[in-house]
């Protein structure tokens, strides 16, 4: 890996670099994506269907688009037993991790005649898009699914492509059917997004959208948002290390090349105090990539986006971390809580050597569906909350309105809005 002298050019030079691999940055495939929309939106069932034998290469009709429970008990005779069990134990931890944000409604009445609260409610119905073939990963059904189960989402149902047998996934399967998924259809690409954003005669219309894709269907929940809630538009994944010179070489080196070999677009990044761990990371970076199964894809990746930065001060590393307020943050120092307190964006922070980012991909509980292209700025990770919508309660007595409605007719009338003011106004007409 390129090692580079952290200061604000490279700093700058690097931002620039990571904003290109945004998929804001992909226009060229805007117009396709908006007709197959459009299409979906006017034709529903038959253009869904026709796109999935254009691109899938399986004809789907309206018999066989929902997904069977022998189908579903087939996938868990194809899946082995331990791993069943793993994705168990990991559900459970999600659920619990999840329970823990959960809100109850409020409503607070004063003893000047006011009451004030909040209702919090669940949506009625999320959608949950799952890729298929190689990109079909049962963990982001369990990220997805468990914090909609848990808000207590009432219908959730699931869109994934079938494969060209007109099956699915068996793992995405397995998943989908442990964390609680309702109703799963054979429908991929940005068609299913528009069927789910739209509704078809199969498909009903969901109040959210969740779940990573491609490019199109990135593009398609972005074309979608709106007339539906999404999660976000994900970019690709993206690590950094903050390490001081105590950290292990051979860990960093492993952590890094665990997000490089997502795609050629992720970014691995270790900012250190060390010009000794910056080398040592280096060699060991190699040695690794020499025997791993991804290769090609993790060096295309370390050679677009894979930097090394040596920083004069840990303060330098720290300010720098916050500025590209990274997908997967892990700090690796000597005393890792301490320099957590200084970090302001992140989607996650590892602690110690002992919590490499796997862990919270796979099991820990909190959701890998993290901010990704700096937008932990002002994004957080996928949570029971997304699942909520809250409503405000006002109720005033007479007496309460009584003694603040000149005040709130002087704010309506200096805004120009007279019908405000005359709403309140007509309430005390008889005064004297």
């Amino acid at each position: 890996m390129r090692i580079v002298t952290l200061n604000e050019s490279t700093k700058n030079n690097l931002l620039e670099q990571l904003l290109k691999r945004s998929p804001s940055s992909y226009g060229t495939y805007e117009q396709t994506v908006n007709e197959i929309i459009e299409n979906v939106k006017q034709n529903k069932d038959k253009a869904l269907f026709d796109y999935t034998l254009q691109f899938d290469h399986c004809e789907i009709t309206a018999e066989n688009i929902r997904v069977t429970r022998e189908e579903i008990d087939e996938a868990y005779t194809l899946v082995d037993s331990e791993f069943i069990e793993v994705m168990k134990k990991s559900a459970a931890n999600i659920k619990k991790f999840h329970e823990k944000q959960l809100h109850n409604s409020w409503i607070v009445p004063e003893d000047n005649g006011t009451i004030l609260g909040q209702k919090i409610l669940p949506i009625a119905i999320s959608g949950v898009y799952v890729p298929g073939g190689k990109a079909a990963y049962p963990s982001s059904v369990l990220m997805n699914v468990l914090p909609a189960r848990v808000a207590g989402v009432g219908r959730i149902i699931m869109t994934t492509p079938p494969g060209k047998d007109g099956k699915v996934t068996p793992g995405t399967l397995v998943a989908a059917d442990i964390a609680g998924v309702d109703e799963i259809y054979k429908a991929g690409g940005a068609q299913a997004i528009a069927a789910m954003a739209f509704g078809t005669e199969s498909i009903p219309r969901v109040d959210k959208i969740t779940g990573p894709g491609n490019i199109f269907v990135a593009l398609a929940k972005k074309a979608c948002f709106g007339f539906v809630s999404i999660d976000s538009i994900a970019g690709p994944s993206e690590i950094l290390v903050l390490a001081d010179e105590t950290a292990n070489p051979r860990y960093v080196a492993a952590d890094l090349l665990s997000q490089a070999e997502h795609d050629e677009m992720a970014s691995a990044i270790l900012i250190t105090t060390s010009r000794e761990l910056a080398q040592k990371v280096s060699d060991e970076v190699e040695s690794f990539t020499k025997e791993l199964s991804r290769e090609r894809i993790i060096r295309e990746s370390l050679d677009n986006y894979g930097y090394i930065f040596v920083a004069e001060t840990m303060d330098d590393a720290i300010d720098a971390a916050n500025e590209i307020a990274s997908e997967h943050l892990e700090i690796l120092t000597a005393n890792p809580f301490e320099t957590m307190t200084k970090i302001k964006n992140a989607g996650a922070i590892f602690l110690g050597e002992y919590s490499s980012e796997p862990l919270g991909d796979y099991f820990a509980g909190p959701n890998h569906i993290l901010p990704t292209n700096g937008t932990a700025k002002f994004f957080s990770p996928l949570n029971v909350d997304d699942f909520m919508k809250k409503t405000s309660i006002i109720s005033y007595s007479r007496d309460a309105l009584l003694k603040v409605h000149k005040d709130i007719e002087l704010f309506a009338e200096r805004e120009g809005l007279t019908a405000h003011a005359n709403s309140i106004k007509v309430r005390f007409e008889n005064e004297a």
